[in-house]
């Protein structure tokens, strides 16, 4: 078993699901799990935490927390899932949360990178690049909660390690094929920690996984994830391939609190479709069970024979800047999750059984809110967005920000709104 250990809930159904399109039986369990949460039968087990931007050894406690569980269920690989923008604080969390992990499984060296292709993230000579842009300069810089302000991956963990332990490996060994780029993995010359291979393509990602296939640890985004399932397929091709469940029928909900352009661009597509829409207004008040009572009380008044509804945090950035200026980024926050958790609760209580989520924070609220505990990874509704069967008969669909088409919020919750 691969268990792999997440720092935010989207970002572990992302690479849930790039593990379970190679054919692998993969399930999720959300926050730190009691043993029984991990079925020993699956292929793929990710704990989805809430570590991202918590204090660094609340981060390394919980990610060990869940280490050990997945080696006690059969894990014999464990990989360290981080943001394929790399985000995190200046003080952490991914190095702190690495050297943790490097130590218990006795790790010399850990293969780690960012790069996912298909998201467009690259990393070509050591930077980091977002649809073609270095990291520093995409939108990721002025990111509310991790601003990116450098796009050199070996200063960005350096400063998170107790002493400069990382290096790169270049393209060109990279390209040159998995014997090659496994003896520089391995060279004793080298006494860094940690290697960085550039990685421009899947086909890149898939050289890494093969030379690194039997690492006791990796770290990266779902890119390598999903290429480290592909390369284990390959050497067992007479695995079984199950089909994934299908995704459900029943009463279905929106909540977005996501605030990237992505986001915005669905839930405007959810207004020009003519969807019942309701905007928690943390302005209004900032008492979250006033908010939420409000939202409540609209989502009750709905003609039941209405499409799917949505009930959002989201603002542009001029709005967005004008709340958190007010109230303070971490309060405002907190208001709004707390309040999107309360609809959440207050809505299941009401019928619903779908739940399409827009946003990490907010997936993770909601999650927490219905305590869901664990769930087996269903077909993709888009790219990196799979439906995910809870262990309490609900369906959820949680999407991170910048994920989906325009029309993904629209298509996915008209799917099934019996």
């Amino acid at each position: 078993m691969i268990g792999i250990i997440a720092d935010d809930v989207t970002g572990g159904t992302d690479v849930a699901v790039a593990c379970r399109r190679q054919g692998l039986r993969t399930g999720i369990v959300f926050g730190e799990p009691h043993s029984h949460a991990i079925d020993p039968a699956w292929d793929v087990a990710v704990v989805a935490l809430k570590t991202r931007t918590i204090p660094a050894a609340d981060a390394v406690a919980q990610s060990l927390t869940a280490a050990k569980a997945l080696q006690a269920q059969g894990a014999d690989q464990l990989y360290l899932k981080y943001c394929s923008t790399f985000d995190s604080t200046v003080d952490g969390n991914i190095g702190p949360v690495l050297e943790a992990l490097a130590s218990l499984v006795g790790a010399r060296r850990v293969v780690t990178t960012p790069s996912s292709p298909e998201h467009g993230r690259t990393v070509s000579g050591g930077q980091l690049f977002v649809n073609g842009v270095p990291l520093a300069e995409s939108p990721m810089r002025d990111h509310p909660l991790t601003p990116m302000r450098d796009s050199d991956l070996v200063r960005l963990l350096d400063r998170q390690l107790p002493a400069p332990s990382s290096r790169v490996l270049p393209l060109d060994l990279v390209q040159g094929g998995p014997d090659g780029l496994r003896a520089a993995i391995a060279d004793p010359q080298h006494d860094a920690r940690y290697v960085f291979p550039d990685a421009v393509t899947d086909d890149d990602l898939l050289t890494i996984a093969r030379a690194a296939l039997d690492a006791p640890l990796l770290a990266g985004a779902a890119g390598l994830a999903g290429a480290l399932a592909r390369a284990l397929v390959e050497s067992r091709p007479s695995a079984e391939h199950p089909t994934p469940p299908a995704d459900g029928s029943g009463r279905t909900i929106v909540l977005a609190g996501s605030c990237s352009r992505r986001t915005l661009e669905q839930i405007d597509a959810m207004a020009d479709a003519g969807r019942p829409m309701h905007r928690l207004d943390a302005l209004a008040s900032q008492d979250p069970a006033v908010l939420a009572a409000k939202a409540l009380d609209w989502y009750d008044a709905l003609d039941p024979a209405s499409p799917a509804p949505l009930i959002y945090a989201s603002l542009p950035p001029e709005q967005l800047h004008a709340v958190q200026e007010r109230l303070g980024i971490e309060q405002s926050a907190a208001i709004l999750e707390d309040a999107i958790s309360q609809v959440a609760h207050g809505v299941r209580d009401r019928g619903v059984t779908r739940f399409l989520t827009a946003g990490g924070e907010t997936s993770g609220a909601v999650i927490a809110a219905l305590d869901v505990r664990a769930g087996e990874i269903g077909a993709e509704a888009a790219r990196g967005v799979p439906w995910i069967h809870g262990d309490d008969g609900t369906r959820f669909l949680l999407k991170s920000g910048n994920f989906g088409d325009p029309d993904l919020l629209v298509r996915a919750s008209e799917e099934s709104t019996s």
